[in-house]
């Protein structure tokens, strides 16, 4: 902080129902204080979008504090209002944290917001609704549906397995038209994903090289025959490696429809938000968020998979 200057104000909002939202945060105002940010937190009204634009005009950023599904009700008002965003990982994935390779330590996350610049990033919309990391459709929207809060808070997210495992037993291929970049598709599939950021999902990855700021939609395609084959892949869908398998389909683009017999749940980032037919579409550099520059940070080493499965190239 420049001496004699003013504190920025932090309209900080913490979700309590946060896997970590009880967490005691006295750490966390003292860091942001010695980096001259003020934080304030307005009581009652628990619908953050409503938060934020009484007090936008009083905020020079808004700090949400929870997971994934707290930072996406957020999403609406911060691009109205144009504040930046610093985030306190405070969910149970806490998966655009790791897309920005934010720590998950949250005073380490408030020394990030006091000490780094506010940098663009990408927003999915899909039927009026944004998103940060991935919208899908099939087998990850079913499991939306059925993984609770109170599970991911008893068991972090090894609950997103435990439900995985329930809703595999069920999970069946279905049909869906895909148009994208003048061309219609028609597969049969058990999961279509669209996604903006990088990770998803408690540790899944949408593509390897994905950025939160690189204009585009990631978009695959799960057209396995059987279940137990998600089982194989699901070394490549950690590592964002999948597209390269002969049964996965996937491709980047801009905006997709995606189109389907019946309605079907749509999710993002956790929650279910709208149906098919379901139009997709980037908003390139729709929101600022304090993150360590890119540049900086290392390059992941991969992990590398522990048996061989076929590309598409290899299947040709």
């Amino acid at each position: 902080m420049v001496s004699g200057a003013a504190p920025r104000r932090a309209l900080l909002l913490v979700n309590p129902k946060a896997r970590s939202g009880t967490l005691s945060l006295d750490a966390v105002r003292e860091t942001l204080r010695a980096g001259g940010i003020e934080p304030f937190e307005p009581a009652g009204d628990p619908d953050c979008t409503a938060v934020i634009k009484r007090h936008a005009a009083e905020s020079d950023l808004v700090i949400v504090g929870g997971g994934d599904g707290t930072l996406n009700a957020a999403a609406p008002a911060l691009v109205e209002t144009g504040l930046p965003l610093g985030i306190l990982p405070l969910g149970t994935a806490n998966d655009l944290a790791r897309s920005l390779s934010l720590p998950l330590d949250p005073v380490a996350a408030a020394e990030i917001i006091a000490t780094e610049e506010p940098r663009p990033a990408d927003l999915g919309w899909v039927n009026g609704h944004y998103y940060f990391n991935v919208a899908s459709i099939g087998f990850s929207a079913e499991l939306a549906g059925d993984l609770t809060a109170e599970s991911k808070k008893k068991w972090g997210t090894l609950g997103y397995g435990i439900a995985a495992i329930r809703v595999l037993r069920r999970v069946r291929p279905f049909k869906v038209w895909i148009e994208h970049d003048g061309t219609v598709e028609t597969v049969r599939t058990i999961q279509i994903s669209v996604g903006n950021g990088r990770h998803y999902g408690g540790g899944m990855t949408v593509e390897e090289t994905a950025q939160v700021d690189d204009g585009k939609l990631d978009f695959y395609s799960l057209e396995v025959a059987h279940w137990w084959r998600l089982l194989a892949l699901l070394p490549a869908l950690r590592r964002g490696t999948h597209g390269r398998a002969e049964d996965v389909r996937a491709f980047q683009t801009t905006e997709i429809v995606i189109k389907t017999r019946r309605p079907r749940p749509v999710n993002t980032d956790g929650e279910l938000s709208t149906v098919t037919p379901a139009h997709f579409k980037v908003v390139p550099k729709a929101i600022r968020i304090f993150s360590p520059d890119p540049a900086k940070q290392p390059a992941s080493a991969g992990i590398p998979l522990p048996f061989p499965f076929k590309t598409r190239d290899q299947a040709t």
